[in-house]
């Protein structure tokens, strides 16, 4: 078979950079050096077929070198490579991590005093990759054109798009250059793109700060606070994203229901720097959490937690109280290939304490009085959401066993998900039913519930968030979420 030729971009060479604005700047220019050479060769190869030889245009990268290991602040968890040695990380959209790229670099200079390198990597990116920013250019389906696309140009590569960083499993490569980043390119271009197709939302769009729910009842409350926010000259808030990437500026902005509802919608209370809240309606089942919260790790968010119902299972809970968990018994499975059970999921002390000082200032109940309404303890997340129909002996024997106080299928797995990828979590329930003792969610119990819950319940988790928002990132992003051997990069 006849091997076609490789034509590439003009070459940039490597430049070193002491100012991160300046080193982003030069990432910024690569990048788009980089897709617009694909972009270009993509759409004649479109209109005229085979050109008769492959186009490859490659990543950006960072790249430090040390030859001695750190003096840095011990309470910082991130900011520092861990050995001496060579460290480097493929980056794309530099233009939407920006912010987070220039704290990221600003902290090894200051950290090392050495300069980071800028320059062209070798891993290609991929075609599908390069035109998904551009709305004019669509990939067709494999077959679909006229020659095999992946003859002409690079395709998505499972070997550099899996997680093996962030599972402490990856290989170091011959030259032993170590990751300076938990992400690859790859895998954040993959999920950028699986975002957009699950919460009908652009990645630019969500926030620094994420709230999950299992239930469509809390956006309605959600858009009333956000609308509130927005036409309140005080907020910090400046605007609304519903699903479709609708933003609205003005709280009087009437939003159209989308023609299409997403797996999981999606909608942004956004402050100019990032630091807003980020509602997903993950829906039912930890495979959805699981989806959920692999993708939007990439973005690095400063904190996410679980704001959803659940099944009490004491007789000393009341439909409507709080559970705010300190422990997880993980029994949704879809996470035992990459965090296995016997990994500890432990609590995080600033998210408990936001999420019990948020619980105290909506309820107005402190001290001994605020056990009323709220319970810490172990809750269990499962992967059968009909449990219930079970022989009960086993089931109930494990929940007593585990002291566990709360039952849903989602929380373990965004819990144990934050663990996995360094991102700071937490979850507070809300008591929906009690099957162990004969109070099953049913329609009319369920109605008013929601009624007189839901909306209680979600200001809780927007205060929580305001409170961990005003806090600094070194102090949020616990050293229990670090191990032995990190990426610089949080």
């Amino acid at each position: 078979m006849k091997q076609h030729s490789i034509v590439t971009p003009d070459a940039i060479h490597p430049e070193a950079f002491r100012d991160p604005k300046a080193a982003v700047a030069q990432l910024i220019k690569l990048y788009d050096h980089a897709t617009n050479f694909l972009c270009e060769k993509f759409s004649e190869a479109m209109q005229r077929g085979h050109p008769g030889h492959k186009f490859r245009a490659f990543y950006p990268e960072i790249r430090i070198t040390t030859t001695s290991f750190a003096q840095v602040d011990s309470r910082l968890s991130f900011g520092h490579v861990s050995s001496p040695g060579t460290h480097a990380a493929t980056i794309t959209r530099p233009d939407l991590f920006a912010h987070y790229l220039e704290q990221q670099i600003a902290l090894l200079i200051e950290n090392h005093d050495v300069a980071v390198g800028i320059g062209v990597s070798d891993t290609p990116i991929p075609v599908h990759f390069a035109v998904a920013n551009d709305a004019r250019i669509s990939v067709p389906q494999e077959g679909a054109a006229e020659f095999t696309l992946r003859d002409v140009f690079d395709v998505p590569d499972l070997s550099t798009t899996n997680d093996d960083i962030v599972n402490g499993t990856h290989t170091l490569p011959e030259d032993g250059t170590e990751p300076l980043a938990p992400f690859t390119a790859q895998r954040i271009d993959y999920s950028l793109a699986r975002l957009s197709h699950y919460t009908a939302t652009a990645p630019e769009h969500f926030q620094n700060h994420v709230l999950f729910t299992n239930y469509q009842f809390y956006v309605s409350e959600f858009e009333n606070y956000a609308r509130e926010q927005i036409a309140n000259p005080d907020s910090a808030y400046s605007s609304f994203v519903s699903t479709g990437n609708v933003e609205i500026f003005d709280s009087t902005t009437v939003i159209e229901p989308t023609t299409k509802t997403p797996q999981m919608p999606t909608y942004h209370l956004k402050k100019p720097d990032g630091s807003g809240i980020t509602l997903v309606n993950i829906g039912v089942g930890p495979s959805n959490a699981k989806t959920a919260t692999d993708h939007i790790a990439v973005l690095r968010p400063h904190a996410w937690l679980m704001v959803g119902h659940c099944a009490g299972l004491r007789n000393s809970q009341s439909l409507g109280d709080f559970v705010l968990a300190h422990a997880y018994l993980r029994e949704d499975r879809v996470l035992d290939d990459d965090l296995p059970v016997w990994v500890p999921i432990p609590a995080l002390a600033e998210m408990q304490i936001a999420l019990e000082s948020a619980v105290a200032d909506v309820t107005k109940l402190e001290g001994y009085d605020l056990k009323q309404v709220m319970r810490t303890g172990t809750v269990a997340s499962v992967d059968n959401r009909n449990w219930e129909l079970r022989d009960q002996d086993g089931p109930v024997q494990r929940l007593s066993q585990s002291r566990a106080v709360a039952l849903d299928m989602e929380s373990a797995t965004i819990a144990a998900n934050g663990f996995r990828f360094r991102v700071p979590y937490g979850t507070l329930l809300c008591v929906s039913d009690k099957p162990l003792h004969g109070e099953l969610k049913l329609p009319g119990m369920a109605s008013d519930f929601y009624t007189t819950q839901v909306a209680r319940h979600l200001m809780i988790g927007i205060k929580a968030m305001e409170t961990l928002s005003e806090m600094p990132l070194e102090r949020i992003h616990s050293r229990k979420l670090r191990s032995f051997h990190e990426t610089a990069f949080l």
